[in-house]
């Protein structure tokens, strides 16, 4: 009785935390506000629908149908599928379900507008992309372009990452594979494969039964409005993959934890240069070495990750780019844009309302259970991962450098909320699942979001 009180109340909380957040705006309240110095025009583009960014539009499209679909065949069956499926098979068939989710969430906006057009917007990587000619060169000066108000800045994405993330477009590029159509799905693909990674991953913290509970949460999370459609996406799963290998190695789950130790590495240190803020996700990688078995078991995981890593930090540098040259850089160049308008009196709350939208109610009735002391106590890995997301989210809304469209900017940690649905009591899955798909259809079909 007390947890399912506890339940309520963390809701409870949730919804009149996103209730003040849509609200206030309208209320003129002076910095308690988000957007000041702005024109009724600009106030409409950058925070009319705050804390979400986007506009407020009811529509419908071609992903309408196959999104509530998805969505009820999830919320009838998908609890009895993922029990009865064979473990090789569960990871896959999560990945397709959070695929085809993403993607009918996506289509809603139709396939231009929704999908293939979004990466080509004029503040996103693919504008950059034709105009690099020499990539040594670009990342030996990629540094020196970073401020803003120069005749050869950055776009704003760019500028506003290390150069791993533009590289990938590049790169995309140079295959053949040109174009929103391929960027976007390059960014579907890897991002919906966080939740494959997140059910092996809570598999080897928690047990094979809970991975299964964790699935369906999982497949239609909320979290797929943005995945599909930003780059964040392509980080989230990136970080996912590379924090699941080292759970993998941490339990000893694998026949060579040496190896997957080293991928872990490789992996989450890629992310650090595909996304500045993505350095927080050591938070969660250290509750997962903490849920180790015994010291020896973090250690054997610990080295060889931190070696990987230490690879891609080396190899970025002959290159002639340095992370915390740019890391400074860039805080510079937040400072020269829309943040100075961005007052923290809001968006230090208003953030924390942007993550209850993109995780839905069901998720925060989970997380208030992961507050539990007998269960941090004895290490429990799936908690100590699920505090550790919190933690890193509480960290980037405290440092000012994340001031509004967090509800995709913290996709390397969101989706890691989702596993505390498992913590529910499972004869109540049903109707927490069926509030975060309400809420995700809901959330995408009245508002247009930028991405």
């Amino acid at each position: 009785m007390k947890t399912a009180r506890r339940d309520v109340i963390a809701v409870t909380l949730a919804i009149l935390l996103v209730v003040a957040a849509f609200v206030v705006p309208r209320l003129h309240l002076g910095i308690v506000t988000p957007l000041i110095n702005a024109t009724p025009e600009r106030f409409r583009d950058f925070a009319g629908t705050a804390p979400i960014f986007g506009w407020w539009n009811a529509h419908v499209g071609w992903g309408t149908v196959p999104a509530i679909v998805i969505g009820i065949a999830m919320v009838v069956a998908g609890q009895s599928v993922a029990a009865r499926l064979p473990w090789r098979a569960l990871p896959w068939a999560t990945w397709a379900v959070s695929c085809a989710w993403a993607f009918s969430l996506a289509m809603i906006d139709g396939w231009q507008l929704g999908f293939a057009g979004r990466l080509e917007a004029r503040h996103e990587y693919l504008r950059q992309v034709p105009t690099i000619t020499d990539i040594p060169e670009a990342v030996r000066t990629f540094s020196d372009r970073i401020l803003d108000f120069q005749p050869d800045s950055w776009i704003t994405h760019v500028s506003g990452h290390p150069p791993g993330a533009l590289l990938t477009f590049v790169w995309l590029d140079r295959i053949g594979l040109s174009g929103g159509g391929w960027a976007g799905l390059l960014c579907l693909l890897v991002g919906s494969s966080a939740a494959a990674a997140i059910v092996v991953a809570v598999r080897a913290l928690a047990d094979e039964s809970t991975a299964r509970l964790v699935a369906p949460f999982v497949a239609v999370a909320p979290t797929a409005i943005w995945i599909a459609v930003s780059a964040d996406g392509y980080f989230a799963g990136v970080a996912a993959w590379g924090l699941t290998l080292l759970a993998l190695a941490a339990r000893g789950s694998v026949r060579l934890p040496i190896v997957a130790a080293a991928g872990a590495g490789l992996l989450l240190g890629w992310v650090v240069f595909l996304n500045y803020g993505a350095g927080l996700i050591a938070v969660p990688a250290v509750a997962i070495l903490v849920s180790a078995r015994d010291v020896r078991s973090a250690l054997r995981a610990l080295v060889p990750a931190v070696v990987a890593a230490l690879a891609v930090v080396g190899v970025f540098a002959a290159a002639g780019f340095w992370w915390f040259d740019g890391y400074h850089l860039v805080q510079e160049r937040y400072w020269q844009g829309i943040a100075l308008d961005r007052p923290f009196q809001y968006w230090v709350w208003g953030n924390l309302a942007a993550v209850v939208c993109a995780v839905g109610l069901g998720t925060v009735a989970g997380i208030g259970r992961v507050f539990d002391v007998a269960a941090i106590k004895r290490r429990s890995g799936l908690h100590l991962v699920v505090l550790g997301a919190l933690l890193s989210i509480a960290c980037a809304d405290l440092s000012m450098l994340s001031k509004a469209e967090v509800e995709r900017i913290w996709l390397p940690f969101t989706v890691w909320l989702m596993a505390a649905a498992a913590l529910l009591p499972a004869r109540s899955h049903r109707w927490w699942l069926a509030a975060n798909v309400i809420g995700a259809l809901a959330l995408n079909s009245f508002i247009l979001t930028n991405w």
